[in-house]
């Protein structure tokens, strides 16, 4: 559907002349979960259930970026744990510390940050101690 509405046509007979020809073309046939009930019917009422399903069957996700920043971190710290070299640490360290720097300096939309930047000579302190 990529061509414009005519503007001698109302918006409703456009539209319903869209769906009839893609009925006739069949591209309403064989659609995945055609005669399956909707899952989130069956559920307590949530007007926005059925956003959540297609989010999920998407794998959409979103968080605010405070909370984006908070799980980068801690994906950081977990890499740099299991990093393979002291210099990959410093790298993965680095990296996040930038990024958090810069929330602190400008901060993000959403909850509280309530992150400071890592303390890389601890963490490459405690690196050392578990691959040394």
């Amino acid at each position: 559907m990529t061509e414009r509405k005519p503007p001698d046509v109302s918006f409703e007979t456009w539209v319903e002349k869209q769906i009839r020809e893609a009925a006739e073309r069949g591209e309403f046939e064989n659609l995945p979960g055609a005669g399956k009930p909707l899952a989130w019917l069956r559920k307590p009422h949530d007007e926005n259930a059925w956003l959540r399903e297609k989010l999920a069957r998407e794998n959409v996700t979103y968080l605010p970026p405070s909370l984006a920043l908070r799980k980068d971190a801690a994906q950081a710290r977990a890499a740099a744990a299991a990093a393979g070299s002291e210099a990959e640490v410093r790298r993965i360290l680095a990296d996040i510390n930038e990024r958090i720097v810069a929330a602190i300096r400008r901060p993000p939309s959403g909850p509280p940050l309530n992150l400071a930047p890592f303390d890389v000579e601890h963490i490459v302190a405690e690196w050392r101690a578990d691959h040394g």
